[in-house]
């Protein structure tokens, strides 16, 4: 090897040590930095070290210089992610019930790593695992790249439709038919991934499937018709709908609601709804799609939050719970 190729080889090494074994809590001394670089097979001492590390600081990595001893120890000072944000990643990861165990397991790991040895230990060592509703479909990976690349390239999609029975046997809908769709988006929603799909004969003109519950899923050389096309420019104001998942008609409705529930408001609408006071009420006007878990969401509040307006919505639901 040439030296100026075993020089660039031996600068990209000393980077990788330290972004992945270093912090501010665990600086490695120059000693311990030639030994690891030596097992690596690229020869160095304190004088090339000091000039590699200068040399990664001209390029922006912010390699800190402190005393152990008698002697220089170096570590990163800057990462890309800070341990909170690994944290949350990782929680948000075992919370996604369509991302199977295995493959959970393996993508904490990939996200722990990006901290660095030492935090990656902190992270999968206090790790536990809340979450007992993960799905069985190890093809879901598969499944979201062929799908994302067909919504990307606005071609149409084919696949199988499943779902369990008693012994986790899959029980085929339409007896095993292919499905074929016009997709238009992926959409995460309470901890599910859903295919949007371009269907005129449903409501609102979309159906969307659960990617954990396909297989045989592919890609067709047919591109998704120009009203599909159309419908992909109003995906975010319909995935903002919180009852989007569940089907039914879309209307806009206002709720009447105590102080107290003010929270529930934002937690299901989001806290950018703009809510109004009038006297001791509360009021707010949202967009919702009218079906039974909409009813069933608002009953839950016991008379304490109303349909004001419209009253003939107003009059259904009072209906749904007469049934």
């Amino acid at each position: 090897m040439s030296e100026p190729t075993h020089k660039k080889l031996r600068v990209v090494k000393l980077l990788e040590i330290l972004q992945q074994d270093t912090d501010s809590e665990h600086p490695i001394a120059t000693h311990s930095l030639l030994q690891r670089l030596a097992e690596l097979g690229y020869t160095a001492d304190r004088r090339t070290v000091a000039r590699d590390i200068e040399i990664l600081n001209a390029q922006g990595y912010e390699v800190m210089q402190v005393k152990d001893g008698k002697q220089n120890a170096y570590y990163i000072e800057d990462r890309s992610f800070s341990l909170p944000e690994l944290k949350i990643i990782i929680d948000a990861i075992q919370a996604a019930s369509f991302i199977t165990d295995k493959k959970s397991d393996d993508l904490i790991k990939k996200i722990a790593a990006l901290g660095g040895s030492h935090q990656a230990e902190i992270l999968t060592g206090s790790l536990v695992h809340f979450n007992t509703r993960k799905h069985t479909n190890e093809h879901i990976y598969y499944n979201v790249e062929i799908l994302e690349q067909a919504v990307r390239d606005k071609l149409k999609a084919t696949f199988r439709y499943f779902d369990l029975d008693e012994n986790l046997n899959k029980v085929y809908r339409r007896d095993g038919a292919v499905y074929k769709t016009e997709p238009i988006a992926l959409v995460f929603n309470n901890d599910n991934y859903y295919l949007m799909t371009y269907d005129p004969s449903a409501d609102n003109n979309v159906r969307n499937y659960r990617i954990d519950r396909m297989d045989s899923v592919e890609i067709l050389n047919e591109k998704i018709c120009k009203e599909a096309k159309a419908k992909i420019r109003t995906v975010s104001r319909y995935t903002e709908q919180v009852f989007r998942m569940y089907g039914g008609r879309t209307e806009k409705v206002t709720l009447q609601f105590d102080k107290k529930l003010m929270g529930a408001v934002y937690d299901k609408f989001g806290e950018k709804t703009k809510i109004r006071k009038k006297g001791e009420e509360y009021s707010t006007s949202v967009e919702v799609q009218i079906s039974p878990t909409f009813w069933s969401w608002l009953m839950t509040f016991k008379g304490n939050m109303i349909i004001s307006e419209p009253q003939e919505l107003a009059n259904e639901y009072k209906a749904w719970l007469s049934e």
